[in-house]
């Protein structure tokens, strides 16, 4: 039979291979060093590290929207040096999705308009099928009440949540999220986290978020850590047993 079990390994849909990124002033900067990652459908993954230890720096290049100094980039399969730049958009906005530490909406657009802007981006225009489709995501993460509303008469938290489902409307198979709760407050931080966990859960697509919270680290699948440039998978008992030696003596 032809037919995946559950047990069969999941899609690669990133990878890196051999890959490193230097950036290039009045000194060469290594920032990372030879990276090799598999991310696989439905994974949930967290990258930690210290403050300027290039997480943002990988992300942006697992996203496209950076390249590396070397090594290659797959996404979905395709390596992105071989795309031309209008490839590589659309690549970008069928399989990737992206939710920022702040939620860049549209300030002239509604809740509604801004969650549907990936679809207006590359059909054209949205139609009836995506609008009540999106307009039911945004029921499923409460602001059914608040999408003829603009981001300026939202909190935060609501912002966020408009972003995550905007990250979600093409239907992508990874989702970055580069700081998603940085902003928030803690009960509107994990508010947001949950929605994408549930996302994450219930729609398969594969999220990568940068976070410097350890404890929604440790609420992920796989964490892995930069260190030095270099990217190594953590232990989550570990993680977990450090978690709660730090939370004892603070």
């Amino acid at each position: 039979m032809n037919a995946m079990t559950e047990d069969a390994p999941k899609q690669i849909v990133v990878a890196t291979q051999g890959l490193k990124k230097t950036y290039f002033g009045k000194i060469a900067t290594p920032v990372l060093h030879g990276i090799d990652i598999e991310i696989r459908a439905g994974e949930f993954v967290a990258i930690i590290g210290q403050s300027g230890s290039g997480k943002s720096t990988l992300l942006n290049i697992l996203g496209a929207l950076d390249i590396p100094t070397e090594g290659k980039v797959l996404i979905d399969g395709v390596d992105i040096a071989t795309l031309t730049e209008d490839e590589l958009a659309a690549l970008r906005n069928r399989v990737v999705g992206f939710v920022f530490q702040f939620h860049y909406l549209l300030s002239e657009l509604s809740c509604l308009e801004n969650a549907l802007t990936p679809v207006a981006i590359s059909k054209g225009e949205a139609t009836e099928e995506d609008t009540a489709r999106v307009i039911a995501l945004l029921e499923r993460v409460g602001l059914g009440k608040q999408i003829h509303k603009y981001p300026d008469t939202m909190s935060g938290g609501q912002n966020q949540r408009c972003a995550i489902i905007r990250a979600l409307t093409n239907q992508p198979k990874i989702v970055l999220a580069d700081e998603p709760t940085g902003n928030l407050d803690s009960r509107s931080g994990n508010e947001v986290f949950n929605i994408m966990r549930e996302m994450n859960r219930e729609n398969g697509v594969a999220f990568i978020m940068v976070t410097h919270d350890d404890r929604l680290a440790q609420e992920a699948d796989r964490i892995l850590m930069i260190e030095d440039g270099w990217v190594h998978e953590v232990d989550k008992n570990e993680h977990r047993m450090k978690l709660l030696s730090s939370l004892k003596t603070s």
